[in-house]
């Protein structure tokens, strides 16, 4: 666990934590913090994603189970999702398939 993970969890503890952002806000900002993570090094694979319980939407499940070397799984497919273009565009976009944090963000 990093110093970003406590200090959010202190921040939740403390209080009711409720974010009532538009829907499109939080995707892009989800969008820019893990290319900007992305940047900073390698990201976890999918399959130790799924490993540590983290659900995965269908296209992530179809890419961990892919034949493919771990590299090739640490990289971000949301970045050519079409969810994360519709949920970056518009509010209550029609994303529904569970596991996607683009959906998730959705205010429904």
């Amino acid at each position: 666990m990093n110093n970003d993970d406590l200090l959010f969890q202190q921040i939740a503890a403390a209080g009711e934590c409720r974010v009532d952002a538009p829907s499109v806000l939080k995707s892009r900002l989800f969008s820019a913090l893990v290319q900007a993570e992305a940047a900073e090094g390698t990201l976890m694979s999918l399959s130790e994603c799924r490993a540590r319980g983290r659900d995965l939407c269908v296209f992530e499940h179809l890419v961990a189970i892919a034949p493919i070397g771990e590299d090739l799984k640490s990289r971000n497919p949301c970045r050519v999702c079409h969810a994360r273009l519709l949920a970056e565009t518009f509010e209550d976009a029609p994303i529904w398939w569970p596991g996607c944090p683009y959906a998730d963000f959705q205010n429904r």
